[in-house]
């Protein structure tokens, strides 16, 4: 969709909306870790997102990529950045028919910053001299599709001399066919709000979002204003000069700061806000909850899982719980499907799900798994790591990147036990009978209506443990399991096709949605990657080290569980009942000697 039907839509309605800036990561894992970011910062509701573009397009696949996964996997609409400074005709063009391919429908189109080392800016250098170019070609191509969004400059861009020259430009890009404008970042409001003045004035009638940037650190900003030439208050500097060694002090100003900026923006009538992230996301979120620019439920959790943009998955609104962790992962394996499952799953037997092109990997570099983990030398070992996530103690596993889940932590305690006990958990949910969608924990979709989950859990566990287990599961009447190994030995009391809802709501004027189920195929399609972030685990030491021997035994030897508690009438701690006096119990930890 293009950004400025989104944002007229807002102005229209006089709401408050706001959007994030990040930029693409040059190590792999450093792209990981953003992706993970960018999806905790979709609960905080941004308008969009936009990815710069290095200049010379050094980042252009990198910048596509980011964007079209944000739209595809996190259903959040993206703003490509496109820069014209040493970039080539041929790599524009490329890159604008790769967007287009993707689904990527918005382009912020910028002349970009100056290489490396260079003080002047040269004209003669690529096809495209000025951002005004870049807009021309882009109409000109493609008509409408693109939503063209330009920048601004409150303070002008090399400095105060040449504002009137570049609220002329400005207007050029307009009349070229921008849409909108996103402005460089400030600190003074009067000057950005007398800009303004002056823009409307000379016929510029796009909507302009300001561009805000907390301070993070005293020498950051001091470099960042000098680079950018923009002018800071002297009542900033006098308030951070006493604060400037405590990065800490310093961040909380900040917030302060672009707090009482927003402030005084929205009283002037502003209602949409550009942060410059720098791809850390709790300055930005503290500032919206200071603010109290906290989306309702219904905006960010239409579903429980975040929908895709992508075209050819309009309507899909069912899909397994297995890959709740790793929607990039199941969003890969099913690209090729002609039809997404839309208010029911359907035939079981019909989703073909893509093979594993490359084994999975853990996110942590070698030496950081090692810190993070230690090396392993026992199941009990093991079984204390488990513990210490569920207890928030540890902030990932392989099998999950992000702590637990906020409805999981209703279970925590009771999920340590179970860990202790050897049924390591990688994926649950408590029951739930008719809370309100608005509900902060549980709530999904539309306002004013209801939802319910059956009690979950997923996890490995040793044979001997397994079969005292299944015995109390084939006794209870209201539960249903799935148990396989790596070998693909299936144990389960579901009947073949079946699919089992373990989400649902029920919303005014509308069908009943169930978007997570259970299902025996998808189950199997899921443990080959369950089992493989064993290996990947044991990949982090020497092959031949006892750590590696040892996780590798838990891929070859354990089950893969899942149960469903089908009742959502009992409670959340009902499911765990049927795990009293299994397993071995965790020794307590030795005590210290002194």
């Amino acid at each position: 969709m293009k950004l400025i039907d989104k944002v007229n839509k807002a102005l229209e309605d006089d709401r408050c909306f706001w959007s994030f800036e990040y930029f693409p990561p040059k190590t792999q894992p450093g792209v990981m870790n953003l992706y993970d970011r960018i999806e905790r910062m979709c609960n905080l509701g941004p308008l969009f997102i936009d990815v710069t573009w290095r200049w010379g397009g050094k980042s252009s696949d990198l910048t596509l990529e980011l964007c079209s996964n944000s739209q595809t996997v996190y259903g959040v609409e993206a703003n490509m950045h496109m820069t014209c400074t040493n970039t080539n005709f041929g790599l524009i063009k490329g890159a604008l028919e790769k967007a287009k391919e993707q689904g990527v429908q918005n382009i912020l189109a910028l002349r970009g910053d100056l290489p490396d080392g260079t003080v002047e800016f040269d004209p003669s250098v690529g096809e495209f001299k000025y951002a005004t170019d870049l807009v021309r070609y882009i109409r000109q191509t493609y008509g409408d599709y693109f939503c063209v969004s330009v920048a601004g400059y409150p303070e002008g861009c090399l400095g105060p001399e040449d504002v009137d020259r570049d609220i002329a430009y400005l207007k050029e890009k307009q009349d070229a066919g921008a849409d909108m404008v996103i402005t460089q970042l400030f600190y003074d409001v009067d000057n950005f709000l007398a800009w303004v003045g002056k823009c409307r004035a000379a016929g510029i009638t796009m909507p302009i979002l300001p561009g805000i940037m907390p301070i993070q650190n005293y020498g950051g900003f001091k470099r960042m204003t000098e680079l950018c030439r923009i002018r800071v208050p002297q009542e900033i500097w006098d308030r951070l000069e006493p604060i400037k060694d405590d990065d800490q002090a310093i961040k909380d100003y900040g917030i302060e700061v672009a707090a009482a900026m927003i402030e005084q923006m929205r009283a002037a009538g502003v209602r949409g806000f550009h942060f410059y992230t720098i791809n850390l996301e709790r300055s930005t979120r503290l500032v919206l909850e200071r603010l109290g620019l906290v989306p309702a439920v219904s905006e960010v959790r239409p579903l429980p899982w975040n929908p895709s943009l992508s075209e050819k998955r309009a309507g899909e609104n069912v899909r397994p719980i297995f890959w709740r962790n790793h929607a990039r992962s199941y969003i890969k394996r099913t690209e090729l499907w002609d039809e997404f499952p839309n208010g029911r799953w359907g035939d079981a037997r019909s989703p073909a799900y893509g093979e594993l092109v490359h084994s999975v990997q853990v996110r942590p570099s070698a030496a950081q798994a090692v810190r993070r983990w230690g090396s392993p030398a026992s199941v009990d070992d093991v079984k204390a790591l488990f513990v210490q996530f569920c207890r928030g103690e540890l902030d990932s596993l392989p099998w999950s990147d992000t702590p637990l889940q906020p409805e999981s932590a209703l279970i925590q305690q009771r999920l340590a036990d179970i860990n202790a006990r050897g049924f390591l958990t990688i994926n649950s949910q408590p029951s739930c009978n008719g809370v309100a969608s608005s509900d902060k924990t549980h709530g999904w979709g539309p306002p004013n209506g209801f939802v319910y989950k059956k009690a979950y859990l997923e996890f490995f566990v040793a044979p001997p443990a397994m079969q005292g287990l299944l015995a109390r599961l084939d006794a209870e009447p209201s539960v249903t399991y799935h148990a396989v190994n790596k070998a693909g030995r299936l144990l389960t009391n579901c009947a073949e096709d079946s699919a089992n809802a373990v989400t649902w709501g029920v919303f005014p004027g509308k069908e009943i949605l169930q978007p997570t189920i259970v299902e025996r195929v998808s189950f199997l399609a899921w443990k080959d990657e369950a089992f493989d972030f064993w290996n990947a685990w044991a990949r982090v030491y020497d092959r031949d080290s006892p750590a590696a021997a040892l996780l590798r035994g838990f891929s070859d030897e354990w089950y893969l569980v899942n149960i469903v508690e089908n009742n959502f009438q009992k409670d959340s701690e009902a499911i765990f009942e049927l795990f009293a006096g299994l397993g071995q119990q965790l020794p307590p930890p030795a005590e210290k000697q002194f």
